[in-house]
């Protein structure tokens, strides 16, 4: 079997451009082989090698056209790269942000707290009220109250 990897390397090599993929389709072909067994029953087996081959690129031309591999972009780290950001910007975010901190320490502990679980834990009102003790119509009062000052204090998004 080994005999066969330098010819199916320059079969595959002949037949596809992307050449990182030539190894890969090598090791198709044996896989192939190998899930087949009894190869030793087999007269031309590099013959056969050569009818599995052609099966792997047949295949794989027919995965390629279903995703329209060709039609991929590859991606240019350069071009696709966010914009830094303006220093305004950065400016404006953190007054955003330590508004919503002050507005946040303005709530009583228990209000805080269930709308930390909520919103920033993602805990569901029921474990919430397990966890706090107390009924879910509690922890979605608390949560209108939150929400509320919040609302209040500005528009926090």
């Amino acid at each position: 079997m080994n005999a066969l990897r330098p010819l199916l390397t320059g079969y595959f090599r002949h037949r596809v451009r992307e050449q990182e993929d030539v190894h890969d389709l090598v090791q198709e072909v044996f896989l192939r082989l190998s899930q087949r067994g009894a190869l030793v029953e087999i007269a031309n087996l590099r013959g056969y090698a050569f009818q599995v081959a052609e099966s792997v690129l047949t295949d794989r031309q027919r995965r390629r056209a279903v995703r329209h591999a060709d039609a991929h972009v590859e991606l240019d780290p350069e071009r696709m790269a966010e914009p830094a950001l303006a220093p305004d910007r950065i400016i404006a975010g953190r007054e955003t942000l330590n508004a919503v901190l002050s507005a946040l320490n303005q709530l009583p502990d228990r209000t805080r707290t269930i709308f930390v679980l909520r919103r920033i834990e993602g805990m569901r009102y029921l474990d919430i009220s397990k966890r706090l003790g107390i009924s879910v119509s509690a922890v979605e009062k608390h949560m209108v109250r939150a929400v509320a000052h919040l609302a209040s204090v500005g528009d926090l998004r």
